[in-house]
């Protein structure tokens, strides 16, 4: 049963405290023991690490501030709504708000807790032409819910443990990336050297043909069953096929069949940031009536190729020949760089013989069904995070 709960705005119950970043043409700012992070340093739910430290002097000079371990820290500008706690004293750019909570009336884990489910309204809130951002205000206006402090820190401990199992299913597929990695460079080596002296062969005379999509102009959502959709670039772009990540065609619009999306495809992002194009994805079991934008190829391999495709994306995404690959793309700093289907074509790769090939996709066959089992498992731990969420802060839990 819902209980009614008192609530405040963060403003009556938190102290706010701004970051700032002290000047980057003073080096010795930048020699000293004091960690100093940016909103790119909250990689976790406890801040441990900091990439840059600095002096009492710089602290002196900039508006940067210092706080201790157990501080709430808020991203506002940029990746806005990340949250996490200080895991040591530290000092924090203008992206981050600093929280420290009355500790009478607030407890700081059920406060991340709390912030953590408000990543929608943020985002919603967020202003800014190229860095997106949202005001102090935004922030201190949120009401929180106030039971009592012993009712908070239960409701806080049920919430991170739920979130650890979430985390150790995360680190669970992590740790099933690096096997794929690891036997990849057992079994063929590191293709940046070859050291196995394996033949590097033209890429476009093993394949049949390099397809690309189709950009319409397409509804603002998801598609639904039975609906046509075409495939955003952030279906390729984590070298992993999502895809759910599609634009539905309008209903008056007649799609095309020949770019539909298959299981077995393999598909290329040709035009991305740099840290993001050349992702490769393997199209397993999906949805029907997907079809590929006009951002991403689709490589089909000639029948008497003595190329597996299973190997193919695993080479095309290993790191060092990812690197290879990215730098085919062209482009001027007004424009994202674009991988050509000639520069493609001539690009050389590693053909080990074919049976070595089909013995790793067998191997890989098998740790794919294994991260199948622990995404299914995380998916039902997201969902019940979110319930859990829900009833937390609706006094039901």
């Amino acid at each position: 049963m819902s209980q009614s709960l008192d609530r405040a705005p963060l403003s009556d119950v938190c102290r706010f405290q701004n970051g700032g970043t002290p000047s980057k043409s003073i080096e010795r700012f930048f020699t000293g023991d004091i960690p100093w992070i940016t909103g790119a340093d909250l990689v976790g739910p406890i801040a441990l690490q900091a990439r840059s430290f600095i002096t009492e002097e710089a602290i002196a000079s900039s508006a940067t501030n210092q706080v201790p371990a157990g501080t709430v820290l808020l991203v506002t500008r940029t990746s806005v709504g990340k949250v996490a706690i200080a895991g040591m004293s530290l000092c924090f750019s203008q992206d981050i708000t600093a929280l420290t909570p009355d500790s009478e009336k607030l407890d700081g884990g059920y406060l991340v807790q709390f912030l953590r489910t408000k990543e929608e309204h943020f985002a919603k809130h967020a202003r800014g032409a190229t860095i997106q951002g949202i005001t102090r205000q935004v922030v201190a206006d949120l009401a929180i819910p106030l039971p009592p402090l012993k009712e908070q820190r239960r409701i806080a401990a049920i919430l991170d443990q739920a979130e650890t199992l979430r985390t150790q299913r995360r680190a669970a597929l992590a740790q099933l990336d690096s096997l794929t990695q690891s036997i990849f460079l057992d079994m063929f080596g590191d293709p940046a050297t070859n050291q196995m002296g394996w033949p590097r062969l033209r890429f476009g005379d093993l394949l049949a043909n390099i397809d690309s999509g189709w950009s319409p102009v397409c509804l603002d959502r998801s598609a639904e069953d039975g609906e046509w959709a075409v495939l955003k670039l952030g279906a390729v772009t984590s070298c992993e096929f999502k895809p759910a990540e599609n634009k539905a065609l309008p209903s008056e619009i007649a799609p095309d069949p020949t770019i539909e999306v298959r299981e077995g495809d393999l598909l290329f992002s040709r035009k991305n940031t740099y840290e993001l194009v050349a992702a490769c994805a393997l199209v397993g079991p999906t949805r029907a009536r997907l079809m590929m934008s006009d951002l991403i190829f689709r490589f089909r391999l000639k029948v008497d190729a003595q190329l597996d495709s299973t190997y193919l994306h695993r080479l095309l995404t290993y790191p060092s020949k990812r690197m290879e690959v990215q730098k085919l793309a062209g482009g001027s700093s007004s424009s994202m760089p674009n991988i050509s289907k000639s520069k493609l074509s001539d690009f050389r790769i590693e053909v080990p013989p074919l049976p070595l090939q089909q013995t790793f996709a067998t191997r890989i066959q098998a740790i794919e069904s294994l991260k199948a089992t622990h995404r299914k498992a995380l998916a039902a731990l997201d969902t019940l995070f979110a319930s859990l969420q829900q009833r937390a802060f609706a006094g039901e839990l």
